[in-house]
């Protein structure tokens, strides 16, 4: 049976707008009643990288995730919102993006994600992967991945984003791990990916990131939003839209590797054309990082994650605005 994948040309945030978009891209897989039922408690995962630069366009935009959130409520889920970000903690990074006033009004709680090890269909040392507990535990996960560029994996994009289920310095680790090796990297982040088994991916790509992201490049408009039940051929479909060959981009390479995604003819695509939707002139990034981190690079992350989420964003709480 083919895999769905629902393409909209999209403009605008603004939220009745946005809504409108968002009824219209999820109604081919049957709208967000079909994916979420009354009473689910459901995890809204967006990018939530940085809480540094707001105006570059490197994170989930709050409209959307509002959007959702209202959807997932309408159909009778509890949503909550939950991140591991690299630095700080998930509460901080959602109000530096404008998320915490959207999060009160609705009532949606801001989870950290704590970790438990889970048995995974990988091989060898990916045979067990240590997940956010929170991520797992809930009755539907919806994936609210940013189109962006990626100096260390060429592109970032719904499977990448469930890399932040990984919790606290974790990432790092794996970074240091098995970084080294790109396919291995890109291969635990495929047993992630399948491991959260994401019941919906909802792709943030209205305005996207090119260039040295995935936090130092530029927002370029796309008009892109695109949904699937399957992340994997939804990033396989949307490497297409932006002119990137698949074998480039580590995460869809190890997906095709792994017999999850295939040929475009193998998936079934709903909506606005690819041709209509193609950005020939995306920018990748200018050069490429190696992935993995040293360790005075990892001592580094781990002194300024602690140093922001005990201490700056504290005093941030008592600073007026």
């Amino acid at each position: 049976m083919k895999s769905t994948v629902s393409l909209l040309h999209a403009s605008s945030y603004e939220t009745t707008s946005l809504m409108r978009s968002l009824e219209a891209v999820l109604a081919p897989l049957g709208g967000m009643s079909s994916i979420v039922k009354a009473g689910d408690r459901v995890l809204l995962k967006p990018n939530l990288l940085t809480g540094s630069r707001p105006t570059k366009e490197c994170t989930t935009r709050p409209e959307l995730v509002y959007c959702v959130a209202k959807m997932v409520q309408d159909a009778g889920g509890n949503p909550f919102l939950g991140d591991s970000p690299a630095f700080g903690s998930a509460k901080g990074i959602a109000k530096a993006n404008g998320l915490f006033p959207l999060a009160e009004e609705l009532g949606i709680p801001i989870i950290e994600f704590h970790g438990k090890r889970y048995e995974t269909a990988g091989e060898g040392e990916l045979q067990h992967l240590r997940l956010s507990k929170e991520a797992m535990d809930a009755d539907v996960v919806i994936n609210l991945p940013k189109v962006k560029s990626h100096m260390q994996l060429t592109l970032t994009l719904g499977v990448k984003n469930l890399f932040g289920c990984v919790p606290g310095k974790m990432k790092a680790w794996w970074h240091m791990e098995a970084g080294k090796d790109v396919e291995r990297f890109a291969q635990m982040l495929i047993e992630t990916a399948r491991a959260i088994a994401p019941e919906l991916t909802i792709l943030d790509g209205i305005v996207g990131h090119e260039g040295n992201g995935p936090s130092t490049g530029e927002p370029k408009e796309l008009g892109v939003l695109a949904a699937s039940c399957d992340v994997f051929a939804l990033d396989r479909v949307m490497v297409e839209i932006l002119g990137v060959n698949p074998l480039d981009v580590p995460t869809v390479a190890a997906a095709i590797r792994t017999g999850l995604c295939s040929d475009l003819e193998a998936i079934d695509i709903i909506g606005d054309p690819i041709a209509q939707l193609r950005s020939p002139d995306w920018k990748l990034p200018e050069t490429m990082m190696a992935i993995d981190f040293g360790m005075p690079r990892v001592l580094r992350s781990t002194f300024k994650h602690l140093y922001i989420k005990f201490i700056q964003e504290p005093f941030s709480t008592y600073a007026r605005t």
